[in-house]
């Protein structure tokens, strides 16, 4: 009995050691990832280059120095912070609604910030107070805020019944569809344009006052994340499990789901929506750590990081030239791999 208990907990630290050195390699995968997409683009900047720019500016020449910090590294730190963003709000949410194709898109809240696009790009209003130039990420950021709003007022209305929940969010999706569609209808033709590059995601918008609010967002979020962690396993055990436990399930779920709609709606703001990362990151990051949430939450932030980042390198290299949008790049990828994920899961059920 002792011997099998020894075995027991040996089993479980080499288990624990092997998902902490994952979690290391997502990280490190990371800063590679982050040095690639740096290097990434026509202008011939190499990793000495790179580095000597980082830490001593004035050592490259002028145009040099605009291309990496005007213009790559605004680019490089979005996608990090965007991916980490929806990946974030995906796992939680995943976990809180007991469904794995649960994410920022089946809430509804990046359809609705489409809308939100959709309404300063054809009809232009006015607003006090907000400049010209930044109505459409207001608005964006309005319309995702309020569906997350509406989802809030259905989770306490519905007594946090997870089945409503979901089906809420899918009757949001198709209404921001069908509304965004009517936009389409009575608009001009370049606005139609405008607005269909939008919803296709495009990380090049974005400059460093971009960087630092959806950074700072996924910093100001992620403390609260990682204070749930424990609660957030136990409920992966069975919601009865956990009530029994003494977890109050439905306030955990209003709160995560606060939590997701601020995360998407200030990361989808500025670059428009961007498919399958928050869907996609939160299941590579289970399927290399597990469930317990104390390393599925940061690996989840690593991986949906790392999987933009890789798919902002791609936007930049695929075609020379020419800079593809991420949200093609992120459904080309996220499909296969999201259908891999799927039937390895059911061959090991």
């Amino acid at each position: 009995m002792g011997e099998a208990a020894l075995s027991l907990q040996a089993r479980f630290s080499r288990i624990a050691r092997r998902r902490q050195a994952l979690l290391l390699v997502l990280a490190v995968g990371l800063v590679l990832s982050l040095g690639l997409d740096l290097m990434a683009g026509p202008a011939s900047l190499g990793v000495g280059d790179i580095l000597l720019g980082l830490f001593d500016p004035d050592s490259l020449e002028l145009r040099h120095r605009i291309i990496l910090w005007d213009v790559r590294l605004p680019d490089a730190l979005i996608a990090l912070a965007v991916g980490a963003s929806l990946s974030l709000a995906g796992v939680e949410t995943q976990t809180v609604l007991d469904n794995p194709m649960a994410s920022p898109f089946t809430l509804g809240i990046s359809s609705s910030a489409m809308l939100g696009a959709g309404v300063a790009i054809v009809l232009a209003p006015a607003l006090p107070i907000v400049s010209p130039a930044a109505i459409l990420p207001a608005l964006a950021l309005l319309f995702a805020l309020a569906a997350g709003g509406l989802i809030l007022l259905v989770i306490r209305f519905s007594g946090g019944a997870r089945e409503t929940v979901i089906l809420f969010g899918i009757a949001l999706v198709f209404l921001a569809n069908a509304l965004t569609g009517a936009l389409h209808y009575i608009a001009e033709a370049d606005a139609v344009q405008q607005v269909v590059f939008w919803t296709i995601g495009n990380l090049t918008k974005a400059g460093w006052t971009e960087v630092w609010i959806v950074s700072a967002v996924v910093l100001f979020m992620l403390p609260f994340s990682l204070r749930d962690v424990w609660v957030l396993t136990l409920l992966r055990g069975g919601e009865a499990h956990a009530r029994s436990l003494g977890v109050d399930v439905m306030r955990l779920r209003l709160w995560v789901i606060l939590r997701a709609s601020v995360l998407t709606a200030f990361a989808v703001c500025f670059v428009g929506t961007i498919a399958f990362i928050g869907l996609v990151g939160p299941h590579i990051a289970r399927l290399l750590l597990g469930e317990d949430h104390r390393l599925l939450v940061p690996g989840a932030v690593l991986a949906g990081a790392l999987l933009l980042s890789v798919s902002s390198i791609l936007t930049k290299t695929l075609i020379p030239g020419v800079i593809v949008p991420v949200g093609i790049i992120t459904a080309v990828i996220g499909v296969p791999v999201l259908l891999s994920l799927l039937f390895s899961r059911g061959r090991r059920a």
